[in-house]
């Protein structure tokens, strides 16, 4: 049985290296997993100081699930993480996001000995300009035409892609639309990753129901964090299911 049919969809928490203090990072990944975290992602769209490496290694002394790099740039990895989300920022037409930090990535991600899950990144615009719009220079696609999702979506999957990641961007104002997550997964059949906009359990449950087969969490539990929080979007997650943790 996959952790995804054990568990109704994957709750993955996303830590901006950036906001959060190393010091904090063991109790926080120690919560996070108490709470039903099934991996952490870590990662910025725009970062001022080079905290990832000790972020990571901070993390890892409060946890043992998964660290997965979430990237913004090829400047984004670190040796110390299990993997990496290898991102083609498929929606957009900016060469430097399509191929360009993609082949700068691949010998660092080879010598690292990380390893790579191609994932195919489209932007969806879901209300107000995000950090990621800005610094990928890109245009999100719109959340009322799913059909151009859908062709994307079955783009990345033709191009042996492993999985999809819908992102209204972090802070937004609203979610990626249930209609838009579902038309995707049935059109594309490939897995869906939703994240963006994501403010409370109940947007969760529904990105859940529509068919995400995982559902990140960023800003919502970074402005307002605790155990019980977290626990609430980890529930909507995993519809009620309590993850298998295996023994020490």
């Amino acid at each position: 049985m996959t952790r995804r049919e054990q568990t109704g969809a994957l709750f993955l928490p996303l830590i901006d290296q950036d906001r959060i203090e190393p010091g904090d990072c063991a109790e926080r990944a120690r919560l996070l997993e108490e709470a039903g975290a099934d991996a952490l992602l870590v990662g910025s769209s725009f970062s001022l100081e080079d905290r990832l490496e000790p972020v990571i290694l901070a993390l890892r002394e409060g946890t043992s699930v998964p660290v997965i790099l979430f990237p913004g740039s090829a400047h984004g990895l670190s040796g110390e993480a299990d993997a990496v989300l290898f991102l083609t920022l498929l929606s957009g037409r900016n060469p430097q996001y399509l191929v360009e930090e993609q082949v700068r990535s691949a010998p660092a991600v080879r010598r690292l000995g990380i390893e790579p899950i191609p994932v195919a990144y489209l932007l969806i615009g879901c209300g107000g300009a995000r950090t990621v719009h800005y610094v990928s220079r890109t245009e999100p696609i719109p959340g009322d035409r799913p059909e151009i999702a859908m062709a994307h979506a079955l783009a990345a999957r033709y191009m042996g892609m492993r999985a999809v990641y819908l992102e209204a961007g972090s802070g937004a104002d609203a979610p990626v639309p249930p209609a838009l997550i579902r038309s995707v997964r049935d059109y594309a059949g490939l897995p869906v990753i939703a994240g963006g906009g994501i403010r409370a359990p109940e947007q969760a449950e529904a990105a859940r129901r529509a068919g995400a087969d995982a559902v990140v969490i960023g800003t919502a539990l970074e402005s307002r964090f605790s155990a019980e929080r977290a626990r609430a979007f980890a529930e909507a997650v995993h519809g009620g299911r309590l993850p298998v943790r295996p023994e020490a």
